[in-house]
């Protein structure tokens, strides 16, 4: 009678962790916003090399106890999303969980929408000194230094409208989702990745347009 040799087992491969390709799109992405906001801080340090007398004059018009309000604001805002991002990563908890103001038991998204209320001050903040500059003189055509404020700052004004445009996204496909799980998750992250970035790219802005004057 003859038998039949075992075959040898075949080799296990080892399983691949890739990361996820949304996360990684995300952070591409952001490195190539902060080369173009690069472009723009070259662009103002140029400008301000070239006519020193005239940054030395229009900066005594800024608000400065007023810029530093809103950005407590705008930096604040990046807590209470990151709150958020730990509700939806670590217990996928999209609601509260209790009432409105039992705090302890807010899920993600009530945390997303005091970001975006936040962040619609901050705009409304920024609107409203663009209007007294504008009355004091500071237009973006008046001169070099009308052109460089508000093209560093509206360019980063209009990130900050991204910004709250996605955190709707967020909320919404969070109440859409029939179960909250890992793919929806990741996306409030990658919101949280990009309005992070923005919040550091202002704080960049503020240190060079309203403390190093």
């Amino acid at each position: 009678m003859s038998t039949v040799a075992a075959s040898p087992s075949a080799p296990v491969r080892p399983a691949v962790n890739r990361p996820d390709s949304t996360t990684v799109g995300m952070i591409v992405w952001l490195a190539s916003e902060l080369m173009f906001f690069a472009a723009l801080f070259a662009m103002y340090f140029t400008l301000r090399s070239v006519v020193p007398e005239m940054w030395e004059v229009e900066t005594a018009k800024l608000d400065v106890p007023y810029a530093t309000v809103n950005t407590l604001i705008l930096v604040s805002s990046s807590f209470t999303c990151q709150i958020g991002v730990w509700k939806a990563e670590h217990s996928f908890k999209p609601y509260r969980t209790g009432g409105l103001f039992n705090i302890k038991s807010w899920g993600m998204v009530e945390w997303f929408f005091l970001t975006f209320v936040l962040g619609s001050v901050f705009v409304a903040g920024q609107v409203m000194e663009y209007a007294t500059l504008v009355s004091h003189g500071i237009a973006i055509n008046s001169n070099g230094y009308g052109s460089a404020f508000y093209l560093t700052t509206g360019f980063h004004g209009l990130h900050v409208l991204g910004g709250l445009i996605a955190f709707l996204f967020v909320i919404g496909r969070a109440y859409g989702a029939k179960r909250f799980g890992h793919r929806e998750a990741t996306f409030a992250t990658c919101v949280s990745y990009y309005w992070h970035f923005v919040d550091i790219v202002w704080v960049a802005l503020f240190l060079i347009i309203y403390a190093i004057q």
